[in-house]
């Protein structure tokens, strides 16, 4: 049986930490350096570095920052924010990172998922997507949680998957930053359509809601942020509650 990954997630906004509720209100969460070497120390299976306006302001993610978190950490770093092109995911993966996540270059551009996978690996290829309920669905929302694309995101992710991508980093956009649990209806039916890992993200507040993202729907790693940026849960003691509750997760 595969481990369970708990991966924190770096939300970066002009170099520094930062997390909201629903994609807006950031407040400051701190030094992503000082927050990446936290977690690698404290047992963290993987981090994830989004730099959540670099597509919005039209540049490129801060390529600088991540070779600075990339040497402080021994664990597998994901980047994303603004990456657009086959030679900026080489970029990034030269300077320290394992994974790029991509998302709204793909939705324009999906042969870019094909491409990357070819060139680097479905292993180093993370589809991010932003989901957001739309009546009896979810729509795709892109542009850092600004645009809704009108796309249906159970289909979008089987077209990933298609496309090459090797892991899904879905993010419930209705739960983001509320604390109130992770989407379990939107994980469970998407973990059903896709074999490849599905990360979960949004609305982590308690180590039940990570148990239920794995019992209730099958999700391969779940990932947060503020609970972990502010202490309110420490790494070692949400894995002990996920063995105890019979969930294969790697012990430091």
């Amino acid at each position: 049986m595969l481990t369970t990954r708990i991966i924190p997630c770096l939300d970066i906004k002009d170099g520094r930490t930062v997390k909201g509720v629903n994609f807006e209100g950031l407040r400051d969460a701190g030094d992503p350096v000082e927050l990446a070497r936290r977690y690698s120390d404290e047992g963290a299976d993987e981090l994830v570095f989004l730099d959540i306006t670099a597509t919005l302001e039209k540049r490129k993610t801060l390529a600088e920052l991540v070779k600075r978190i990339a040497a402080e950490i021994n664990i597998p770093f994901t980047v994303g924010g603004g990456i657009k092109t086959v030679d900026e995911i080489e970029e990034l993966l030269k300077g320290g990172a394992d994974k790029v996540s991509l998302n709204s270059s793909i939705v324009k551009n999906p042969d870019l998922i094909n491409e990357a996978s070819e060139a680097f690996g479905a292993q180093a290829i993370v589809a991010a997507v932003d989901a957001k309920k739309n009546g009896d669905s979810w729509n795709v929302y892109i542009k850092g949680g600004t645009e809704d694309t009108g796309l249906d995101a159970l289909q979008w992710m089987q077209e990933v998957e298609d496309r090459g991508a090797g892991e899904i980093l879905l993010t419930s956009m209705d739960r983001d930053g509320t604390k109130a649990g992770f989407d379990t209806e939107l994980l469970k039916k998407v973990n059903e359509l896709v074999r490849i890992p599905v990360i979960a993200s949004g609305g982590a507040g308690t180590v039940q809601h990570c148990i239920d993202a794995v019992k209730i729907s099958n999700a391969d790693a779940v990932l947060a942020a503020s609970i972990f940026h502010f202490k309110e849960i420490e790494i070692h003691h949400l894995k002990q509650k996920m063995k105890e509750a019979g969930i294969e997760v790697r012990t430091i």
